[in-house]
């Protein structure tokens, strides 16, 4: 029993020597660090206190100690409200499009500029589509309601060619705003997402390219069978991420893009939130509208990670 309790004894101090050995060689990245983890406390950790305003009848003379607890008051009259629900449903259904939308399009346009051989055009065709993302959403939005407007470029061609009487209203049609929204952040997005797929897609071994070849494998073989394969961890990873926003359908493109004639199906959580938490001071009311979709968004992903890890093997954890 001594000589067990000697050697763990021993063993434990082998462990923390090795531990304070790499500090003391990693101190100066550590001290670097240390300035970053100060700033996440102070602005991320920090302010999240104020969490607690979701539970209480916040006045702003009282402050968030001494306001009135009221409980769950607030996440139950969310779901009683109907224009509540209505943005719950509008943010679900937007959400879901950009994730199929701006999953699928980053991970085609990738594919295709893999097969480009012409280095000149493939980096030109990469510098045009990740250009936009760089552009604020406002100049974006007024781009495309000047291009899609009544008296814009596209009304004015489809009557020219007598496509169409009358200009199409297209920022007005409640039944089609998802889809043009989807469309907007797609243009938008695409080419910056297609950068990660890219770096994904150059990490695949040659060889395998070769043995595809070999085989008498084609250019759709070699990305079915090598290419698609090779990348499906970047892949799943990327969409288990994306549903985590699945409640955070933005509030730039439906504030913007939105309008009275579609706010049935453009009001989003985000400006439901703004227009009763800015405009109208219900600041308890939309902290909890708030902390419910973050609670939702890490159930979210993790159910999808736990998914992925079972039936793919590939997970974040």
């Amino acid at each position: 029993m001594k000589l067990e309790k000697r050697r763990e004894l021993q063993s434990g101090r082998a462990t923390n020597s090795r531990i304070w050995g790499t500090v003391y060689r990693q101190r100066y990245l550590i001290l670097m660090s240390v300035p970053f983890i100060i700033w996440i406390f102070i602005f991320c950790f920090g302010p999240m206190y104020g969490w607690l305003m979701a539970f209480q009848n916040y006045d702003p003379n009282k402050g968030v100690w001494k306001s009135e607890w009221v409980g769950l008051r607030h996440f139950i009259s969310f779901f009683q409200n109907p224009e509540a629900l209505r943005a719950v449903r509008n943010t679900v259904a937007i959400s879901g499009l950009n994730i199929i939308a701006g999953n699928i399009f980053p991970l085609v346009l990738a594919l295709m500029l893999n097969e480009v051989n012409n280095i000149l055009f493939k980096r030109t065709i990469q510098t045009i589509s990740y250009l936009p993302h760089f552009v604020s959403y406002v100049v974006i939005a007024n781009l495309f309601l000047t291009i899609l407007g009544l008296q814009g470029p596209v009304n004015e061609i489809l009557i020219k060619l007598g496509l169409v009487k009358q200009p199409i209203k297209f920022w007005w049609n409640k039944n089609t705003f998802w889809y043009m929204l989807t469309g907007v952040n797609v243009w938008k997005e695409v080419g910056w997402g297609a950068i990660i797929y890219l770096a994904a897609i150059a990490g695949v071994d040659q060889e395998l390219y070769e043995a595809a070849t070999v085989d008498g494998c084609g250019r759709f073989r070699k990305i079915w069978y090598v290419t698609i394969p090779s990348i499906l961890p970047t892949v799943i990873v990327l969409w288990i991420l994306s549903l985590g926003d699945i409640f955070n359908a933005g509030f730039d493109a439906s504030y913007l893009l939105g309008n009275p004639a579609t706010r049935d199906t453009s009001d989003v959580i985000a400006t439901y939130v703004y227009r009763y938490g800015i405009n109208m001071g219900m600041y308890s009311f939309t902290t909890a509208v708030s902390l419910m979709q973050i609670f939702i968004g890490f159930i979210l992903i993790f159910i999808s990670n736990t998914l992925a890890k079972r039936f793919t093997d590939y997970s974040l954890w």
